[in-house]
């Protein structure tokens, strides 16, 4: 994973309430992402995820910072030409397969769209010999093309919803909890079926999730965020066995465990933000171990290195 496929710096973006006040839904944000890696993000609602995954695809314009794609400048103003290349090689699955299908079309034509931007098919034949290929790599059958979305249950649109992202071949997937509106017994087929074209096609995700334990199924290296920042970030087994911002611990804490002996004893805890003291201090991101990064200050730095010794 040494080739950096998206590297972000600084994203901020911001939303304005009023003259005067502003939200500010993603605050000084950086991380990179390796080729054919899933890099997991998770955090409450409301902690910046899904701003930062439709900013980076350009369904918002960033405040401020720097978004790079295959080392080119993916943010700001562009080029037609490069925005149509951003288009077609990034692409992101919706939370909610329904609502992002437009119920007037049918599913042969839902798929086909990035083809018809892209000028993929030469003729009407191979688009839908292209739209019938990438539907049976997600499941579906080539009789299901004529049919409308309100046909299909919430497992088969949220497939329809792959079939459509992954039509331009794209090497970027932003996949914005694409499970999290669907049944449980529906959840695993769905990841395992993203782990699968992940191999086949070789592609990279952003998975941005609030259920801990499928990011960890599904991750390399996961990010944690509180109120719009990157408090936490490292490999999916490190995290997970060695939590140390105490709102990640604050996470894992809440995570059910199937065994209800173990689940009766599960100790579970709230994070206090007024446990930080950053008014003289300013806190950044630090390495705490190697590829094991924490937002914190220099006092609370030296306080989890002695924990860790």
């Amino acid at each position: 994973m040494s080739n950096v496929l998206l590297k972000v710096e600084h994203l901020k973006q911001y939303f304005k309430l009023d003259r005067k006040s502003k939200v500010k839904a993603v605050d000084d944000v950086s991380f990179d992402i390796y080729e054919g890696e899933t890099f997991g993000l998770v955090g409450e609602s409301g902690s910046g995820k899904t701003t930062i995954g439709r900013s980076i695809i350009r369904l918002y314009d960033i405040t401020g910072g720097n978004v790079t794609f295959e080392g080119k400048q993916a943010s700001g103003k562009l080029k037609k030409e490069e925005r149509a290349s951003i288009a077609r090689n990034m692409q992101m699955i919706f939370q909610d397969p329904m609502a992002c299908l437009n119920p007037r079309m049918n599913i042969r034509d839902i798929v086909a769209e990035g083809i018809d931007i892209h000028k993929l098919a030469k003729t009407k034949e191979e688009r839908d010999e292209m739209v019938y290929a990438i539907l049976a790599k997600v499941g579906l059958a080539r009789e299901h093309a004529g049919r409308y979305p309100h046909e299909f249950s919430g497992g088969q649109r949220q497939r329809i919803g792959i079939a459509r992202a992954l039509i331009t071949n794209p090497k970027l997937v932003i996949c914005d909890e694409p499970i999290s509106a669907l049944d449980v017994s529906i959840q695993s087929q769905v990841v395992n079926l993203l782990k699968k074209l992940q191999k086949e096609l070789g592609l990279t995700y952003l998975f941005i999730a609030h259920d801990l334990s499928m990011v960890r199924y599904i991750s390399d290296r996961i990010a944690v965020m509180h109120k719009g920042k990157i408090v936490e970030l490292a490999d999916a087994e490190e995290l997970y066995n060695n939590p140390l911002h105490p709102y990640t611990r604050s996470l894992m804490s809440a995570i059910p465990t199937p065994d209800p002996k173990s689940e009766k004893q599960r100790a579970r805890f709230a994070y206090d933000p007024s446990q930080h003291d950053y008014t003289t201090d300013e806190p950044k991101m630090r390495e705490i171990r190697p590829k094991h990064f924490i937002y914190c200050n220099e006092k609370e730095f030296q306080a989890y290195q002695t924990e860790i010794a």
